[in-house]
């Protein structure tokens, strides 16, 4: 399996070929896994201008604007969320591709949300784009990378 490393440097290389590519993340439940995973690659800071770890319901409405009825409706752990902080990522950073999570983790369930359930989204300048993804019996840490890994690889897949 890929390591996490290796998806952000493959990311970043792909990125290499297109010089109007900037790369922006907001993340909840990697906790900042992209981020540092991206930062990890040397040459990172030409493509990478930035991400926020959204952790808390409170700053994915204040900080990225997810609207409170899409909250209410869909929930936090929801494809459309994981939309609206990618869309608001991509505004706040100016980016040209943005990356978010939201899931839970574990390790038990949330809300009546299976742990290892997560979203992923990616707002691109053609699109904005959501993924569900499951992970069961997996731990915290691992449902985290490979959340991880999963955003980095639907980037890498637009890029």
């Amino acid at each position: 399996m890929e390591t996490l490393f290796r998806a952000a440097e493959t990311v970043l290389n792909a990125a290499a070929s297109r010089r109007d590519i900037k790369i922006a993340c907001a993340e909840s439940c990697t906790g900042g896994l992209i981020a540092n995973a991206l930062t990890d690659v040397p040459g990172a800071s030409a493509f990478f201008v930035g991400g926020l770890v959204a952790y808390s319901v409170e700053i994915k409405q204040r900080v990225l604007g997810v609207p409170a009825e899409t909250i209410a409706r869909h929930g936090v752990v929801s494809a459309e969320c994981a939309q609206a902080m990618a869309r608001e990522a991509a505004r706040l950073f100016n980016a040209s591709h943005a990356l978010s999570t939201t899931g839970v983790a574990g390790p038990g369930d949330q809300d009546g949300i299976s742990a290892g359930t997560v979203y992923i989204a990616l707002a691109s300048p053609d699109s904005v784009i959501a993924e569900k993804l499951y992970f069961p019996n997996e731990t915290r840490e691992r449902v985290k990378c490979l959340a991880a890994q999963a955003a980095l690889r639907l980037l890498r897949e637009h890029l």
